[in-house]
């Protein structure tokens, strides 16, 4: 019995300190952060980690605390309770201790704050801009390459290319592994978020601004995101699905996706407003 309950014990504990799980995709009882693929990722999740174990700490002490008090203090221990006002060095104590907590957060709080802003001479750039309820992306050094991206429906699925219900789209970001990578976020309609986790990226485009990070992809894969910003009533149907390969792979990937988006039609806003509402809401995703 012991024995069973420490495994459970351990195996949650691991799963609270880290997901060895694919990179970039949920889990299934997932309760842990998922694997940080990116200097900016790793940098967030240390910082998640260092203030688990403190507000942990404090929550074990805080109860620790409450328990001593209730057995030392209560009325059939101590019948005539003590008369005092107050207690000097316990009011320097609580007052001083949380200051001191809060510069230790704070520290390396501005320190990943302003990593994660922006990188100077990035590679290349991304452009992002959310609507309702579709990304598109934009190559400004590419030619400015540009397209939509929509939600596959769950009748569209084709598992035999490893596609997720409400995670995979039918136009993928592709972007290269170990390249500094500028990304502006705006919106065309309303505030919307664009994040992914295991990138460790989240920003609002917001309707009018353009809102800057970067990232540097260390690990080729797959990584999944969403909207991450209440945008309305699809707000849930707007994922985010990133390629990331090698450079010779990426540039492969240019000449085609060039030929492939230079040969679609260019569409009025309000016809492609019109699609997003009739071919991908959550009325035809089954």
């Amino acid at each position: 019995m012991i024995k069973t309950f420490l495994t459970l014990a351990l195996a949650t504990f691991v799963s609270f300190s880290g997901t060895p799980a694919f990179a970039g995709q949920p889990q299934p009882w997932q309760l842990g952060l998922q694997e940080p693929a990116s200097p900016s990722a790793l940098r967030i999740f240390e910082f998640h980690d260092m203030l688990l174990a403190i507000i942990f700490s404090i929550a074990i002490f805080v109860l620790l605390l409450l328990i001593w008090v209730i057995i030392r203090y209560n009325a059939k221990a101590n019948p005539e309770p003590a008369q005092f006002s107050h207690n000097v060095l316990i009011e320097v104590l609580w007052t001083v201790i949380p200051i001191v907590i809060l510069i230790i957060i704070a520290i390396p709080s501005f320190k990943v704050l302003y990593y994660n802003d922006r990188v100077e001479n990035p590679d290349m750039t991304l452009k992002v801009t959310g609507y309702q309820w579709y990304w598109t992306y934009e190559y400004p050094d590419h030619d400015g390459l540009n397209f939509s991206s929509y939600m596959i429906a769950d009748k569209d699925i084709d598992e035999s290319k490893d596609q997720k219900r409400l995670l995979s789209t039918d136009n993928v970001v592709v972007l290269p592994i170990d390249t500094n990578i500028q990304i502006l976020i705006t919106a065309g309609d309303v505030i919307h978020s664009w994040a992914v986790p295991a990138l460790g990226i989240k920003l609002d485009g917001v309707p009018g601004r353009l809102n800057e990070t970067w990232v540097r992809i260390e690990k080729p894969g797959t990584y999944y995101g969403q909207c991450s910003e209440l945008c309305g009533k699809d707000h849930s149907y707007m994922p985010i699905e990133i390629h990331a390969v090698t450079k010779e792979e990426f540039k492969n990937w240019l000449v085609s996706a060039k030929k492939e988006f230079a040969a679609a039609p260019i569409l009025d806003s309000s016809i492609i407003q019109f699609a997003a509402l009739n071919q991908h809401t959550p009325e035809h995703i089954q």
